[in-house]
């Protein structure tokens, strides 16, 4: 079956339009802070995929782990027709979700949601290709904002991954699991992805590899303002940081200036100064404990049903439902 026209809801336009506000309000906070969805350009991108095979991060293969022992149990649970993945990406993950709908008889659609219409537009190809018998409708789009236009056959399955949950702060998030909760029909249910607290040395050690991968993918963000907004920042002006925060329970990564600076953000008619020391903040990465996931998603108004964690403890999957 043939992929469907892309349905975007998120133009190039909007998406320039929304870096200058978000790079504008964060270089002029104090603390001066990066989103980190601009970390995925084609480099980020090919950053990140370095850093999911480094020995020191254990989130993608662990996740990966449990999928590939559970998704038998989590198709039978969902029954479901159609299967949304959230922040698709290459979709490599999701089919073993694909394989294990199909192999139960219940798939007949896939919508993956990205930003990226370029990834999408690879990843539903060869999904396609891979599972002919069913349609693929890709929909390009943020997912704090369009989630209410998501196709798909009920029941559904819509699955958030990786645990990028734990890039928003809290406030976010509960804006986000409401936004869930209002896109799922009776029927349809939800599977979450969240790295759970550890050893604060192990997850440092994610963080900041020592093949300064991660750094390199933080840097990144640097190279995406100078060509998109006209920034002249110098990456080797900064000096990556990785620091566990105990009473928020999240990672943070910053990039730290290493001498007294001032750079210009031609875009935006922006004139930045930065003392030497002083951290611009690009990413949090919570981590998560079973009664807060639970409390979070009572909180939008979803009940969790199942929770799904490897041997150690270092990851879960949860599925949850329409209260």
């Amino acid at each position: 079956m043939p992929v469907a026209d892309v349905a975007v809801h998120l133009d190039p336009g909007s998406l320039a339009a929304q870096m200058a506000v978000d790079v504008r309000a964060g270089l002029t906070a104090s603390p001066k802070t990066l989103p980190p969805k601009y970390f995925y350009d084609a480099r980020g991108s090919e950053l990140f995929d370095e850093i999911t095979r480094l020995p020191e991060y254990y989130p993608t293969r662990t996740e990966w782990s449990i999928l590939e022992a559970r998704v038998g149990e989590i198709a039978a649970a969902t029954g479901a027709h159609s299967l949304i993945e959230l922040g698709s990406g290459t979709s490599e993950k999701t089919r073993l979700l694909l394989h294990a709908l199909q192999d139960a008889g219940t798939l007949a659609a896939f919508v993956p949601f990205d930003v990226d219409p370029a990834v999408l537009a690879e990843a539903s190809a060869q999904v396609a290709d891979e599972f002919p018998g069913i349609e693929v409708a890709p929909v390009v789009g943020d997912f704090e904002r369009h989630l209410s236009l998501l196709p798909g056959e009920p029941p559904r399955l819509m699955a958030f991954l990786g645990s990028t949950l734990g890039n928003l702060e809290p406030d976010h998030r509960s804006i986000f699991l409401r936004g869930v909760r209002s896109a799922l029909g009776p029927d349809d249910a939800f599977l979450l992805g969240t790295d759970l607290v550890k050893a604060p040395e192990r997850l440092v050690a994610a963080y900041d590899d020592a093949q300064g991968v991660t750094a390199a993918f933080n840097k990144n963000v640097l190279s995406v303002l100078n060509r998109d907004l006209g920034a002249d920042l110098d990456p080797t002006a900064f000096e990556h940081v990785a620091r566990w925060d105990p009473d928020r329970e999240w990672m943070e990564m910053r990039l730290r200036s290493l001498r007294d600076q001032q750079v210009r953000v031609a875009a935006l008619d922006l004139d930045v100064v930065l003392a030497e020391g002083e951290e611009v903040r690009t990413e949090v990465s919570a981590k998560f404990r079973r009664e807060g996931i639970s409390a979070e998603l009572e909180a939008a108004g979803l009940r969790l049903t199942e929770w799904w964690t490897d041997p150690a403890g270092d990851f879960a999957l949860s599925l949850s439902r329409p209260a």
